[in-house]
């Protein structure tokens, strides 16, 4: 017979033991470590009216290598912490439906195209002139034309300028800036092993015609297959199986992207995009926002991890003068393209403001072009750190450049302004193009919830005129039917803040809460005068007993089912002809009562 002690059995897998303690725990260590410091940091820059980010990537640069020395797996974080990029991105395109998408014109795509040619030539060009090599010059000039998709597009989203005139167009050059990651990989490869331009050709018409098999795939993915398990009955019991599905979905994208020889966000981004005309896109997005966030917060903090301190302080000139360069350059070189290609000029400052620093995948790029130093590389050590220091230094301005990109145009039209006396010709509407039309306050309801009650109250509620209703529900079947009542229907949970927030929380008037159950209800309450104070909110209370909790919590107004079942009871009894019955008889037996007693 087998028989094992708890002592050999101890013996038995302590290698194992040993291996794990050894590489997971430290890695995990890591990890917890740059996520305390990035929390830590980045509350304290909030407190001090700035942005999370910078706090992220100096909770990087202390803990790192070379400050205190507490995480030192570096790359390894990295390369998880770029999941959190493509996360982001994959988030975004849900929120970007192909539609979308067109009608962000021809400007980004073009102005994109024109920015990365640009910005590299300009790179080659400045660094030739400096005496450096044609190989080092081009690796550069690759690592300068790329801007940050992670930083922008998170200070846009959190400022809500995403669909500005600047913040659309941002976010289309960006994208053009993803797609040219691939060919500028190759080059910088093709450069550090010695390959031929015809052999850089066949390798990007080769990766061209990946990417159409893997849209293909996708697309086919998405559209027929997806749905159809969505709507299986166990994904609907469980909240489990939706939360997996959409993790595996997201993070799934960005490694089939890289298997193809892609962009890891740029491939998660067109899935999202090809997701987005799901009605599964709202509660997806919310399922895999926590972590996102984690590995967000984590890659801005491997960011800062590359920063030596020593070094900078000890060649500041340098470093100050190749950042000055790069945003000046990018700066320019985005607001000219832009305008020229059709973009006012107000629209075309905010977007170079909003694009005037160094990418996250530059430091692909460097990596790359370091290669091993002493055997194949193109960077020299010292150009390798000027242009981490300069990149990390971009990334810290970005913040504030972009708080500056909606008023830049009208502080620049003040200052350039003509002296009182002398007439101004130019028209006043074209003094004010810069500033969007103020939209109308919203009457938006949201209505949580369409079974029986949810949909006799938007019954009502179209009977009156008012069809500004978007609906929430967890239940495909009665999406179906308020889709059928012409209403805004969106799958979602209810309790989730970015599901309420894509529904328009923020400009609705009225949420109505139909759920059945108080605990849902009460998270709801909470969440909605959290995020939105000045929203009405009608609620349903199914039993008596939670009638004060939901009142405590912050409803307006409570429709208790027990109370209003005992009333509609006493009233449908007083209009039936029993009641007249039962009342004549009551009426005549008092008459003879007091015939009697008289």
């Amino acid at each position: 017979m087998f028989h094992l002690t708890s002592g050999s059995l101890l013996l038995e897998f302590s290698p194992m033991l040993a291996v794990t303690d050894g590489t997971m725990w430290k890695s995990l260590a890591g990890i917890l470590i740059l996520l305390g410091a990035a929390l830590l940091l980045g509350t304290i820059a909030e407190q001090l009216r700035q942005s999370a980010l910078l706090g992220y990537i100096a909770a990087g640069t202390l803990v790192g290598p070379n400050m205190f020395g507490w995480v030192s797996n570096q790359k390894d974080i990295f390369d998880l912490a770029e999941l959190g990029v493509a996360l982001l991105l994959f988030a975004i395109g849900l929120e970007f439906s192909l539609p979308r998408l067109r009608r962000l014109g021809r400007v980004p795509l073009l102005a994109g195209s024109l920015q990365v040619i640009f910005t590299l030539l300009a790179g080659l060009a400045v660094a030739t002139l400096l005496g450096f090599s044609i190989a080092e010059s081009l690796a550069v000039g690759a690592m300068i034309a790329l801007s940050s998709t992670a930083c922008v597009v998170r200070m846009l989203n959190d400022r809500a300028e995403l669909d500005s005139p600047h913040g659309r167009t941002a976010l289309g050059i960006l994208l053009v800036q993803d797609i040219a990651v691939i060919p500028l990989m190759l080059i910088v490869t093709a450069l550090l092993n010695g390959g031929t331009p015809g052999e850089v050709i066949v390798q990007l018409g080769l990766s061209l015609l990946l990417a159409a098999v893997f849209v293909s795939v996708f697309y086919g993915l998405f559209n027929f297959v997806l749905p159809r398990v969505l709507e299986l009955s166990s994904l609907r019991r469980n909240r489990d199986f939706p939360i997996l599905l959409a993790m595996l979905m997201a993070a799934g994208s960005a490694w089939s992207a890289h298997q193809f020889g892609l962009s890891p966000a740029l491939g998660a981004f067109v899935a999202g995009v090809l997701l987005a005309i799901s009605p599964f896109a709202t509660q997806i997005r919310a399922d895999v926002q926590p972590l996102k966030t984690v590995l967000v917060t984590l890659f801005f903090a491997a960011v800062g991890m590359f920063a030596d301190l020593a070094w900078i302080a000890g060649h500041l000139g340098l470093v100050l003068a190749v950042v000055a360069a790069i945003v000046l350059g990018k700066l320019v070189i985005t607001f000219g393209l832009t305008y020229l290609c059709g973009l006012p000029w107000q629209f075309a400052l905010g977007t170079g403001l909003c694009l005037a620093q160094v990418g996250e995948f530059s430091f692909v790029l460097a990596t790359v072009a370091r290669g091993e130093p002493g055997v194949s590389s193109i960077l020299s050590e010292s150009t390798f750190r000027a242009m981490i220091a300069a990149t990390i230094a971009t990334l810290l301005l970005t913040p504030y450049l972009i708080q500056l990109a909606p008023g830049a145009a009208n502080l620049i039209r003040r200052l350039t302004q003509r002296k009182p006396d002398q007439p101004d010709t130019q028209p006043a509407a074209a003094m004010t193009s810069a500033e969007p039309p103020a939209k109308p306050e919203s009457e938006t309801i949201i209505i949580l919830g369409f079974g029986p009650a949810g949909q006799r109250v938007a019954g009502e509620l179209l009977q009156v005129g008012l069809k500004q209703i978007v609906v929430i529900d967890l239940n495909h079947e009665n999406l179906q039917i308020a889709k059928q009542y012409g209403l805004d229907a969106q799958l979602g949970d209810a309790t989730q803040i970015e599901v309420l927030e894509h529904a328009g929380l923020y400009r609705a008037r009225l949420v109505i809460i139909t759920l059945p159950s108080p605990t849902v209800g009460r998270q709801v309450i909470h969440l909605v005068r959290q995020m939105a104070p000045g929203t009405s909110l009608y609620v349903r209370c199914r039993y008596h007993l939670h009638h004060w909790q939901l009142l405590a919590a912050g409803a307006d107004v409570i429709v208790d089912e027990e109370e209003h079942v005992g009333e509609c009871l006493a009233q449908q009894f007083l209009e039936s002809s029993l009641y007249q019955l039962l009342s004549r008889s009551s009426r005549e037996k008092e008459e003879n009562r007091d015939s009697h007693s008289s």
